[in-house]
């Protein structure tokens, strides 16, 4: 993390070209203790923005992004 709290710029190059748009994830980890989501969730990526939040259009409808550094999904 960069001195502002967000990662760098490499870091969220590397997430977009990681997790493109149309990918599909599932959840693996999220530490939100109000977010309905639980481990094993699948979604499809709809996009990365600039601070690495990768936002999910999850199949149980939620559109809820994953923080870098916090939440963990993996590439199906």
């Amino acid at each position: 993390m960069n001195k502002n709290g967000f990662p760098p710029k490499e870091i969220v190059l590397r997430l977009r070209e990681q997790y493109p748009p149309g990918s599909r994830v599932e959840l693996i980890r999220m530490d939100d203790p109000y977010a309905a989501l639980k481990p094993g969730d699948q979604g499809t990526v709809s996009f990365v923005d600039d601070i690495g939040t990768i936002f999910v259009d999850w199949d149980c409808g939620s559109t809820l992004g994953v923080a870098y550094g916090e939440d963990l999904i993996r590439r199906l």
